[in-house]
């Protein structure tokens, strides 16, 4: 068992207790983080003179060849040692001797770990923005070709209104700027180093703790030593928005599997992103969409756990915040999964442009429109609902759309009625003549903002 401690024990761990403690088997993913922290730490050594210069030198060197003989595959991770600290340091003083012993100096594994978690969850903040930047594109694509693709807009999931697929994919972009809006902000507030908190209340070394962490790419040092081993209100927060993420990706794929049924037709999955039944040749499942749906709720899982380990810890470290990690990195990888298969998908489908608009005709989805010509001809609007209401039954009766309606039935309502009513409620106008800003009619606009925001991320 290779540990960092043990002068005060006198008998050895328990095999069980040991394995139960030990955490190298997923906190091995801190490496990079772990090697940049201890260089950044060592400069800063010698810097202040608590480290000879060739003392650092020897110990960059040793971390460099630790570095490389992993990447290389030379040098395994082995669970023989109880974290990913004790793995660099002690094959570090295997290979340098004597001045490994003093990578530790001034520093404990409660701010080491803090920081190599900071790093870990910068990097992956970092990377699911460029994820969610790729999906925004793909999305910002469909917008740009189907500004003329007429389908139905939906509440209650009943017809509604007449839109555009460039529209309702618009609602989608606006979801996943949020997204990326959330986690640029996050990256903002959770960029201060916790290293050099020793294990809670500092050290004596005359550590420059703003010198490392400008080396570090962190603003500023943290404020209170404490809180600087103990915060993770930033995993907590990076979890939120993974969960938010995942959120709107399982409204999406809710869509994708409603709009691929043979009820709706509205779209059609590439084979890449569909599988088969193993009993009916007929079949073509948007597996995909529904795992993606499912796996939603085992990020929520983990935002849940996150909250639930922090709760009830009180000041300073832990070993329950150990907990932090598994499901935390789980969700990550469950998250980072699911938005490139929604920006494959996505890019693979095709959608069925004439089946949307013939679905936009039907469901009397331009009623709305109907009771606003009234209205333009002087009707209160009370009373054009009315009016348009009866129309409607009368449609329902004699099983057609509103468009196929005739002139006589219309005027039979109302004298305002005229032949102008068939061009009023058609889905051209339907669509174009709504020109509030975010509204169906307003979309050239609305992609060239799309447009501008993905420019300036």
């Amino acid at each position: 068992m290779a540990q960092l401690w043990g002068g005060r024990f006198t008998k050895e761990t328990d095999q069980l207790v040991y394995e139960f403690n030990q955490s190298i088997r997923f906190d091995q993913r801190f490496f990079a983080q772990d090697v940049r922290g201890s260089r950044a730490h060592v400069t800063m050594l010698a810097k202040q003179g608590i480290l000879t210069e060739e003392e650092r030198d020897e110990i960059l060197r040793g971390l460099q060849s630790i570095e490389e003989d992993v990447a290389a595959g030379k040098l395994v991770i082995s669970d023989q040692y109880e974290d990913i600290h004790s793995f660099v340091e002690a094959v570090l003083t295997e290979r340098i001797g004597d001045p490994g012993k003093k990578l530790h100096t001034g520093r404990s594994r409660n701010d080491q770990v803090a920081l190599d978690m900071r790093l870990y969850i910068r990097d992956e903040v970092d990377e699911t923005v460029e994820l969610l930047k790729n999906l925004l594109g793909t999305i910002l694509r469909i917008m740009e070709e189907n500004t003329e693709t007429y389908m139905p807009g939906f509440t209650h999931l009943q017809k509604a209104q007449p839109v555009t697929l460039a529209h309702h994919m618009g609602a989608y972009f606006e979801m996943v700027k949020r997204d990326v809006l959330h986690l640029k902000s996050l990256r903002e507030r959770m960029n201060v180093c916790p290293l050099g908190s020793g294990a809670l209340a500092g050290t004596t070394y005359p550590l420059d703790r703003e010198y490392t962490a400008k080396l570090l790419g962190f603003d500023r040092a943290s404020d209170n030593s404490m809180d600087g081993v103990s915060d993770r209100d930033y995993v907590i927060e990076y979890v939120s928005c993974l969960a938010t993420i995942m959120m709107h990706l399982s409204r999406l794929s809710e869509e994708i599997i409603i709009w691929n049924s043979n009820e709706y037709r509205f779209i059609e999955l590439d084979d890449t992103y569909a599988t088969g039944s193993s009993i009916m040749p007929q079949k073509k499942n948007p597996d995909i969409a529904e795992l993606i749906r499912g796996k939603t709720g085992r990020v929520y899982g983990a935002m849940t756990q996150i909250l639930t380990i922090m709760k009830g810890i009180p000041l300073a470290y832990n070993k329950d915040m150990q907990e932090d990690k598994e499901t935390v990195f789980d969700a990550i990888d469950t998250t980072k999964g699911c938005i490139r298969l929604m920006e494959g998908q996505l890019a693979s489908a095709k959608w069925n442009k004439k089946r949307m608009a013939d679905s936009a005709r039907q469901g009397y989805s331009n009623a709305t429109d109907a009771a606003d010509y009234l209205v333009k001809k002087g009707m209160p609007f009370r009373d054009a609902h009315s009016v348009i209401g009866r129309l409607v039954l009368t449609c329902i009766e004699k099983n057609i759309q509103m468009d196929e309606l005739p002139l006589a039935d219309y005027r039979a309502e109302s004298e305002l009625f005229d032949e102008d009513i068939y061009e009023a409620i058609s889905l051209k106008t339907c669509v174009e003549t709504r020109i509030t800003k975010g509204a169906p009619g307003d979309i050239e606009n609305e992609i060239r903002e799309s447009r501008a925001f993905m420019a300036a991320l």
